[in-house]
């Protein structure tokens, strides 16, 4: 029996709020700069308004908020390449910081 790793996806909210607040940039970026190994979603409201723009890791169900284009780049290299979710990023209501 052959077990299939379920694919890793990152859901860009693109509900009113965070396209107000940068969210289609966010996703233009997570778009030009991800490999094939990840797939990129233009993601419905995620229900965390005004923490925006949303981003979600899946299925690791990590959390960033208030993510800008230009910090993309650093999602994708230490924690979709890097495996280690960027601290300074993650979205408090669900990532405690580390001590």
């Amino acid at each position: 029996m052959k077990i299939i790793e379920s694919p890793r996806q990152v859901l860009v909210c693109q509900n009113r709020t965070c396209r107000k607040q940068g969210a289609a940039k966010v996703l233009a970026a997570f778009k030009k700069l991800s490999g094939s190994e990840v797939e990129v979603v233009a993601s419905s409201c995620l229900g965390q308004c005004g923490n925006g723009p949303m981003v979600l890791v899946m299925p690791e169900k990590v959390w960033y908020s208030r993510v800008c284009g230009e910090e993309v780049a650093a999602v994708i290299e230490r924690h979709l390449r890097g495996g280690k979710p960027v601290e300074a990023m993650l979205y408090r209501k669900f990532h405690s910081p580390s001590k």
